[in-house]
């Protein structure tokens, strides 16, 4: 791969990858790692894609690992992300804090999280979801059903406070 090529997939998917990151870290510091990360697999790999649309579900799928990954490193495992701390500060203004929807996305688990944004977010079906995460199309449906109902209650509770 050339260094073009390079600079142009990461122009057409360094924010789609960036997210699916952060979806599934749960922090920008670990989900930028993450995209540096897999942009690199990608110049180094040497890998054939058969069309862009190839080079983006195999970034989306790097990315996934890569984070679990960081998510089972020794670092992770001991200490505390420093967007913990932001519930233990008092805002005088709602306005201050993220929205209400990332807020409640950001309290689900990140396979949750994952799904719900591929398939919201990136377009993805339920079965190029399954491929990706290596689930069952069922588990697929599954998840995007109960992740929605747990959305609905987050964002209901977020209202009535």
């Amino acid at each position: 791969m050339t260094e073009n090529e390079l600079e142009r997939y990461i122009g057409m998917y360094r924010k789609s990858v960036y997210a699916a990151a952060l979806c599934r870290c749960g922090n920008p510091t670990d989900a930028d790692d993450a995209v540096q990360d897999v942009f690199l697999k990608l110049y180094t790999c040497g890998k054939e894609f058969g069309d862009d649309e190839h080079v983006k579900a195999w970034l989306l799928r790097c990315v996934i690992n890569r984070c679990a990954d960081i998510k089972r490193s020794h670092r992770n495992k001991f200490t505390v992300p420093l967007e913990a701390a932001e519930s233990m500060i008092h805002y005088d203004s709602k306005d201050l804090t993220q929205s209400a929807l990332t807020s409640a996305l950001m309290k689900l688990d990140c396979k949750n999280r994952t799904v719900i944004y591929l398939y919201y977010c990136e377009g993805y079906t339920v079965e190029e979801i399954a491929g990706m995460t290596k689930l069952s199309q069922t588990a697929v449906r599954s998840r995007i059903a109960r992740t929605r109902e747990k959305l609905k209650k987050l964002l209901e509770n977020e209202r009535s406070l």
